[in-house]
């Protein structure tokens, strides 16, 4: 996503290379530019037109200081704009009450199902909350089995009425089973259609007023682009509700949707959604959206996945055993389940400073790892407890047993010596007592 936009930005900064300060006449072809490549980013006009009118405003009236480049001050303005363009600040969801009500909103095929129990997943790993999801969706074949099918791989319950065909009475029941037995949140997954009917507004609207939710969620489809903006412009206009939810951002979208929706329905972005996997979902940042759109990279969002996945325990056990000099093959196995849990690898690679632009041209699988994973499936116990029996003949097995060669065996030994080196130096030296932590005093 944005990967277009990026690269018509960056181009457009370059045209104030050179320059000793900025003019009005020095900006004129780069604020051109920078409109240009957000209404080919399926940006609307007004708010396109809006935004460059917002930055010209603020770079002409900026003191430029003589180390700062025109061109590096642009940057900043644009980013800053961006950001305010995507709400500022990141919004919490509101899950007050007993229990709290979540009302899912929106068309058919945007993904709503899916974030229902995403949510859930969210709501009991990230808040500790109780969580029923309650099937409304009596129109869509098989729409119940599927929230079934999810609830389980999450272990949320669904409270579901297979024969009645009444949303309203459906999502009222759930609220009272949810109160009779404790639980705190109750997502209530509705119908979707097609396209925008009286028949399903008149639904939603009826489900909103009677299960008074503290929190109404639209989401949309980000491959939709400009129409997702229509649509949730129609949307709130009947229901008002309080958050959007883009879903598919991994998919192949110009992003205009992330960049419109918030200036023309004024309700902010709450969530982003990528993937079939229920845990990949994610608060919306502006700010850290602004920082990939221009390719600076989102440090912050990949520490926080990766602390995520990496408990203080299993570090102070890791951290023994490479003091020890005693990782194995069992320990890396373990690393490369965290790592992959982490989310796909393209995007990680793009939160990282500087690499998003080269990992736009690598050709990055998601099963980058299976041949590694292989490899260490066909060795013994003790040849991944004990790395260093791997004679050239047990080398030989291990290929054959993995399907590939001695060269990728003895490849992947290579890289796990020099890791463990790696990683043992860095256990070795600890923190340094000298780096305080931001905050304390």
């Amino acid at each position: 996503m944005f990967e277009n936009l990026s690269e018509r930005l960056e181009r457009s900064f370059k045209l104030l290379r050179g320059e000793s300060r900025i003019t009005e006449l020095n900006i004129a072809d780069t604020l051109k530019d920078v409109r240009k490549a957000l209404l080919d980013a399926d940006v609307s006009y007004k708010v396109a037109k809006t935004f460059t009118d917002d930055v010209k405003i603020k770079a002409m009236g900026s003191n430029v200081l003589t180390s700062v480049k025109p061109g590096e001050m642009m940057v900043k303005i644009v980013h800053d704009e961006l950001a305010a363009l995507m709400g500022g600040e990141a919004s919490q969801i509101n899950i007050k009450g007993e229990p709290a009500v979540v009302l899912i909103a929106g068309l058919q095929g945007s993904g709503k199902t899916t974030f229902s129990g995403k949510l859930a997943n969210y709501l009991k790993t990230k808040k500790n909350r109780t969580t029923l999801l309650a099937a409304c969706d009596v129109y869509r074949p098989a729409a119940i089995e599927q929230l079934k099918i999810l609830g389980q791989q999450i272990s949320v319950p669904v409270y579901s009425e297979e024969e009645n065909k009444n949303p309203v009475e459906i999502a009222l029941n759930a609220i009272k089973h949810a109160k009779l037995h404790g639980y705190s949140v109750v997502v209530i997954d509705t119908a979707g259609r097609l396209a925008i009917d009286e028949e399903m507004m008149a639904e939603i609207a009826a489900i909103k007023k009677a299960a008074a939710p503290q929190e109404t969620l639209f989401v949309v489809d980000s491959m939709t682009g400009q129409d997702a903006v229509n649509t949730a412009r129609e949307f709130n206009d009947k229901l008002n509700f309080d958050g959007v939810v883009l879903t598919k951002l991994d998919g192949d979208t110009r992003g205009g949707a992330a960049l419109s929706i918030r200036s023309i329905v004024s309700k902010p972005i709450k969530f982003t959604s990528s993937g079939e996997k229920l845990d990949s979902l994610d608060i919306f940042y502006p700010e850290r959206m602004a920082d990939r759109i221009l390719g600076m990279g989102d440090i912050v969002s990949l520490v926080e996945k990766a602390q995520e996945q990496f408990d203080d325990e299993e570090a102070k056990r890791l951290q023994r055993k490479l003091v020890k000099d005693q990782f194995d093959f069992n320990d890396f196995y373990k690393q490369i389940q965290q790592v992959k849990k982490m989310g796909n690898l393209k995007d990680l690679m793009g939160m990282i400073p500087g690499i998003g632009k080269m990992a736009k041209n690598m050709d990055i699988d998601d099963d980058a790892f299976k041949k590694i994973e292989a490899i260490i499936h066909s060795m013994t116990p003790l040849e991944r407890e004990h790395p260093d029996v791997l004679s050239i003949s047990r080398r030989k097995r291990i290929a054959g047993g993995s399907g590939t060669d001695i060269a990728q065996v003895n490849r992947l030994l290579k890289q796990f010596d020099e890791m463990k080196r790696m990683m043992k130096t860095v256990a070795k030296g600890g923190l340094n007592p000298s780096h305080k932590k931001i905050g304390r005093r």
